[in-house]
C-alpha cells in the first residue's frame, strides 16, 4: 500500500481472476475507485467491504471512558475487509515471533523478488504480493536472504499448498504452524471480524491492560476485561489503538535480528 503524490491510496492484490491494482481517491464526500489488471473487476466489487460499508459499529457499546471518547472523536472508524485471505495470510505468518521491522523487511523482499510488477500507472516500484505458486518456488537460499527462518518458511509452504481451501478460521487452523494468533490476524484483515482478538500477541494484552485497568495483563486477563464487549471485542481493541494511548515503557525495545549475511 502506498500513497501517491496527489494523496490517492494505492493497493495491490491477488484476486481469483488475477493480479490487480486499486486506486482510491476522495472527492468531496465520496471515494472514487479505479482498478487495473486481470483482477480489476473483483477489486472494484470489493471496495464497499474494504471501506467498511458492511461493518456495523452502531451496535457497539462502550464500557470505558477512553473507548467512549475515541468513538466520539473518530466516528468514521470502521472495520474493513479485503476478502483476500492469501494476501493477508502471508504477512501474518511473517509476523510470527519477530519484530514488526523484521516482518516488514521480509515482506518487502518477498514482494520485490517474487511478486509481479503491479499493473496500471502505479507509484514507482509497487509490486503485487507473491502468489501461492510463487511462494512454492522460492529456493532455500532466497528464504535466508529474506530473513525468514525455517519454522515460518515451512508454515508458508504448508499454507501455499492448501491456499485454495483456506476459506474459514477452522480450515486455517488445520495448517501446521497456524495458530490462534495468525488466524485472528487473518480474520481481522480479510474478513473484517469485529470480535476476533489477537491472543498470543506480544504487545496487545499489555496495552489493553494499561488502557482499561491501569496495569499489564496476560492473555487470560485481557480476555476477561474485554468480555463485556463481546461480540465486538476487536473493535474495542481498535478504539484503544486509535486513541493515541501509550503504555509505560520499562525496558529497551526488543532488538531486530538480521541473519541474512550468515
Amino acid at each position: 500500500m502506498q500513497t501517491g503524490p496527489d494523496g490517492a491510496l494505492w493497493l495491490t492484490g491477488n484476486a481469483a481472476s488475477g493480479a490487480g491494482s486499486l486506486r482510491l481517491a476522495r472527492q468531496g464526500g465520496e471515494v472514487v475507485a479505479q482498478a487495473w489488471g486481470e483482477g480489476a473487476e473483483e477489486l472494484l466489487e470489493g471496495v464497499p467491504r474494504l471501506l467498511g460499508a458492511e461493518d456495523e459499529p452502531e451496535a457497539f457499546q462502550a464500557h470505558h471512558p477512553l473507548i467512549e471518547e475515541t468513538r466520539r472523536r473518530l466516528p468514521g472508524l470502521r472495520l474493513g475487509a479485503t476478502d483476500r485471505v492469501w494476501d493477508s495470510l502471508v504477512p501474518a505468518i511473517l509476523e510470527q515471533k519477530v519484530t514488526g521491522y523484521e516482518a516488514r523487511r521480509s515482506w518487502r523482499d518477498l514482494c520485490r523478488r517474487h511478486g509481479e510488477p503491479a499493473p496500471g500507472p502505479v507509484p514507482l516500484g509497487m509490486r503485487v504480493p507473491p502468489t501461492p505458486r510463487a511462494i512454492l518456488s522460492v529456493k532455500d537460499w532466497e528464504w535466508h536472504k529474506a530473513g525468514v527462518d525455517g519454522q515460518r518458511r515451512r508454515t508458508l509452504l504448508n499454507a501455499a499448498a492448501a491456499a485454495h481451501a483456506l476459506t474459514s478460521k477452522e480450515k486455517l487452523r488445520l495448517i501446521p504452524g497456524i495458530g490462534v494468533w495468525t488466524t485472528a490476524e487473518v480474520a481481522q484483515r480479510a474478513w473484517g471480524d469485529p470480535d476476533e482478538v489477537s491472543v498470543g500477541d506480544f504487545h496487545i494484552p499489555s496495552v489493553v491492560g494499561w488502557a482499561l485497568v491501569g496495569h499489564a495483563l496476560d492473555d487470560d486477563g485481557m480476555l476477561e476485561v474485554l468480555e463485556p464487549y463481546r461480540p465486538q471485542r476487536q473493535r474495542a481493541v481498535r478504539y484503544i489503538e486509535a486513541s493515541g494511548f501509550r503504555k509505560p515503557r520499562f525496558a529497551p525495545r526488543y532488538a531486530a535480528r538480521d541473519y541474512r549475511a550468515i
